[in-house]
């Protein structure tokens, strides 16, 4: 990648990239803590209906290895949140971050049961609701709509990659296509929307990670998490790497290929997410990854050393030359 000379144009509260707390900042006014919550759902992906066991990364848990006990109730659910998260925030308002599997694969009549008393707290300033772009039918869409005229309202699709063969390689279960209709249904009706991406997926290039962050920063969408993939006890990613069949990024790999990642999406995108937080229980490789905090200091140095920044890549020529 191309060494840009141009010093930014400006800093994001002195970061090179626009994160999460700094929008929260800007458009709540405080800083706002999530509580990760358990619908009680699964996935056409893990029942059956498309597949059995889910995508090659997930673990029993899907990506809800830190939300609660799905039999206890949702309001004993956000209690134990706060209190868990008591010790690192002090504030009063929250995200309600239904994350577990995929939380619209239910009747429409149980979601309305389910995020409706949620949404209506005090307490709760964001619904965020993560799902797969081939589960948001028009009964669901039009709840999330009603929603989102009562709080602001997140819908987080799982994409993790844009090409085709490395989605048939990991089970996603869903064309590219379904996405972008996702992405523009959702934004018809006013929600933000987020994607979630992952950088290390099985084969694929740094080339093919940037286009991933590339069309995600052109398709419409308001944010992006661009996660490390993983290594979980209880994948068949721990199949394959035990097998030696697959291995993981280094830390210096995956610093470069993020930050070639962040200067090719938007000034506006809301980055959510730039490493992962993989239960470190559960987690295999890259064991290096359990430093977050080193990571990301270690990639504030690498944009500065490279002078990198949110944006500078971000043109129409190199987006629409992407063939994906």
């Amino acid at each position: 990648m191309k060494q840009p000379s141009a010093p930014p144009p400006r800093l994001w509260d002195g970061r090179r990239y626009y994160a999460l707390d700094s929008y929260l900042k800007n458009t709540f006014h405080e800083k706002l803590y999530k509580l990760s919550l358990n619908g009680g759902m699964t996935c056409p992906n893990r029942d059956g209906t498309l597949s059995y066991g889910g995508c090659v990364f997930c673990s029993e848990g899907g990506s809800g290895d830190f939300a609660a006990d799905p039999h206890e109730p949702i309001e004993v659910q956000i209690a134990q949140a706060k209190a868990a998260v008591s010790r690192k925030f002090s504030g009063n308002r929250y995200i309600a971050y239904f994350q577990a599997f995929t939380n619209t694969y239910a009747p429409v009549q149980y979601l309305e049961q389910l995020f409706w008393p949620v949404i209506r707290r005090d307490d709760i300033a964001v619904l965020s609701i993560a799902t797969r772009p081939d589960c948001l039918e028009e009964d669901k869409l039009r709840l999330i709509r009603q929603l989102s005229r009562y709080k602001p309202v997140w819908v987080e699709l799982g994409l993790q990659t844009v090409h085709a063969e490395t989605a048939k390689r990991i089970n996603r279960g869903y064309d590219l296509a379904c996405f972008d209709n996702a992405v523009q249904k959702l934004k018809a009706i006013g929600v933000h929307v987020v994607v979630h991406t992952i950088l290390g997926l099985p084969y694929e290039t740094p080339e093919e990670m940037r286009q991933t962050a590339a069309y995600v920063g052109a398709s419409g969408a308001d944010g992006i998490k661009l996660q490390l993939l993983h290594i979980l006890e209880g994948t068949v990613l721990a199949e394959w790497y035990r097998t030696g069949a697959l291995d993981v990024m280094t830390e210096e790999a995956y610093l470069t290929v993020l930050a070639d990642c962040i200067a090719v999406l938007p000034p506006h995108m809301v980055i959510h997410r730039l490493t992962g937080d993989g239960d470190r229980q559960k987690l295999i490789a890259p064991r290096w990854s359990g430093d977050k905090r080193h990571v990301l200091n270690a990639l504030s140095h690498q944009l500065k050393v490279r002078n990198l920044y949110q944006g500078i890549c971000c043109t129409d020529s190199f987006t629409k030359s992407l063939q994906i």
